[in-house]
């Protein structure tokens, strides 16, 4: 198939590899603009572009899709498809009836559980045992079109939101080129999805990641999981900030003083939340690196204090 490319992060780069692999011609990639970033603010390709350029692909990077210009550019490529993978721009109207198939998107949820922004990040945060992704037939909705296929995982107690990331990047790809192959034999059937059980995965805030002690144990430990590597949870002493980068439940039924160091030892920091208490494993201080609790101490001994509380 002919096919036109669109997506920026790292996700949608390993989906174009698969598809350079494959039997699909890529007429197109379009990703955004560079960006500065970095303490000199010097211009930055993004994933999909510097990976396009390898395969001397032709790159788009508009600033809008909305442009009478660019709307006619892709008209001119005579597409059958268009794939759209966390490409970051909004996809009007115009542009999703201009390939003949239209416009598929590769979302990392179960939809219609978490549409929206941060489907990884929220689906660890809420607890889920399970998440996916699907390929959907694009419309006017956020993520709300049909679905064409859906492949699932479980979610494992020790993913990140990093490692579950780099899980359904590759799943994605996959389930992609089953999707191209099932619409050019002629049965994939794409079905609406139901509204009943939608749930919205807002975009993170870094305000999102203080831990806040009123939630039980196990709601602490997803939410880290969750957060990291960005925006880190985190939590305040005397008035410094210190990142939080592992814990783990020790119990699930004590309850005590919200935020109380309970025990300090060399493997770790236990903490009382509403339910249950959790043990801190890796700190991180501002202008410092993520340390285990044993480097942490060592380092910065009698910081903190038994019966003390973390905010």
């Amino acid at each position: 198939m002919k096919l036109l490319f669109a997506g920026t992060p790292e996700i949608a780069k390993v989906v174009l590899e698969k598809l350079c692999a494959s039997e699909h011609e890529i007429l197109a990639v379009l990703t955004q603009p560079d960006r500065p970033s970095g303490r000199g603010q010097k211009l930055h390709e993004s994933d999909v572009k510097h990976f396009a350029k390898t395969q001397n692909l032709t790159v788009l990077q508009p600033l809008t899709l909305k442009a009478g210009e660019i709307q006619a550019q892709l008209q001119g490529f005579n597409a059958d498809l268009m794939i759209v993978v966390a490409y970051g721009l909004m996809v009007p109207k115009a542009v999703l009836g201009i390939p003949k198939l239209g416009c598929w998107n590769i979302h990392v949820s179960l939809l219609p559980r978490w549409r929206g922004a941060a489907p990884i990040q929220r689906a660890i945060e809420a607890g889920d045992a399970r998440t996916g992704v699907s390929i959907m037939q694009m419309d006017e909705g956020l993520d709300t079109g049909p679905i064409l296929l859906q492949k699932v995982i479980d979610i494992l107690p020790s993913d990140t939101s990093e490692t579950l990331h780099d899980r359904l990047a590759h799943l994605g790809a996959e389930a992609l080129l089953q999707a191209l192959d099932g619409v050019q034999a002629g049965h994939l059937e794409a079905v609406p999805q139901t509204e009943y059980d939608m749930t919205y995965a807002k975009k993170l805030t870094k305000e999102e990641g203080r831990l806040d002690f009123s939630l039980s144990a196990q709601a602490l430990e997803c939410k880290v999981r969750a957060f990291t590597p960005w925006p880190m949870a985190y939590v305040e002493y005397n008035d410094e900030i210190f990142k939080i980068g592992k814990v783990s439940v020790i119990d699930t039924t004590s309850r005590g003083h919200l935020g109380e160091i309970i025990d300090i030892n060399p493997e770790f920091i236990l903490v009382q939340a509403a339910l249950g208490r959790i043990r801190i494993e890796a700190l991180q201080k501002a202008g410092g690196k993520m340390l285990s609790i044993r480097e942490f101490l060592n380092g910065h001994k009698n910081l903190f204090v038994e019966g003390s509380v973390f905010t």
